[in-house]
């Protein structure tokens, strides 16, 4: 079309000018057409999201807000009932009421799992069996997650690591690798559905990203990079 009109006699520079400008605009309103029908996708989607006293409070906070506002159903799943305390910075942070406790929790029930960080939060996750399973269970049927700072440590325990590329926290850069992840320093990590982000300030790509893949749906975990 662009050819056509500069090899027409009573085309000038200035038409063809004319003429690509409007071309130009036009395509990013349709790109973002497109990504906000994508985005729509994630209305309705059920994320949970698990933790335990010592969760980051802005991991969990950040995302559960995106999460809300773009139309998902989020659930805050705990090992106990009441309420939970998070992690702010330098010293614990505000409570938490729990959803749903994690005896009753079925990963059937949901699309779509966030594992906010905090040291001490995915530490005593690890070591909780029922916390690795429900974890597992989302890895295990193609399910999207996100993790996000200290999270993937959990990941690790579910064995949803391996042969993966992740980023997280610097120091659990070892014990990713050693689990077989390739670990790299990025902001934001996609792997067939396993979205992970390195620390607080990642947070805003890290919510693009997990509603990205949430609406999505569920992925293809056998096929490799």
């Amino acid at each position: 079309m662009i050819r056509a009109l500069l090899s027409c006699p009573l085309a000038t520079a200035a038409t063809a000018a004319a003429f690509l400008a409007v071309l130009c605009a036009a395509l990013p309103a349709e790109e973002k057409q497109e990504k906000k029908a994508d985005a729509s996708k994630i209305k309705g989607k059920r994320v949970a999201i698990l933790v335990t006293d010592g969760f980051e409070q802005v991991e969990m906070t950040g995302p559960r807000k995106a999460l809300d506002d773009a139309g998902a159903k989020t659930t805050l799943i705990a090992p106990k009932s009441g309420k939970v305390k998070s992690w702010d910075k330098a010293d614990w942070g505000k409570e938490y009421a729990v959803d749903l406790t994690l005896d009753r929790a079925k990963a059937d029930d949901f699309d779509a799992l966030v594992l906010p960080g905090g040291v001490i939060n995915p530490d005593k996750l690890r070591i909780d069996e029922k916390a690795v399973a429900f974890v597992k269970a989302f890895f295990d049927t193609g399910k999207p997650i996100g993790a996000i700072c200290h999270g993937p440590w959990t990941l690790i325990d579910a064995g949803a690591v391996k042969g993966y590329k992740v980023t997280s926290w610097p120091s659990l850069k070892t014990d990713l690798k050693n689990a077989g992840a390739t670990w790299v320093d990025e902001p934001v990590v996609v792997d067939r559905g396993l979205v992970t982000s390195r620390k607080p300030d990642d947070i805003p790509a890290f919510n693009k990203q997990i509603i990205e893949e949430f609406a999505e749906g569920k992925h293809d975990r056998s096929k490799k990079r």
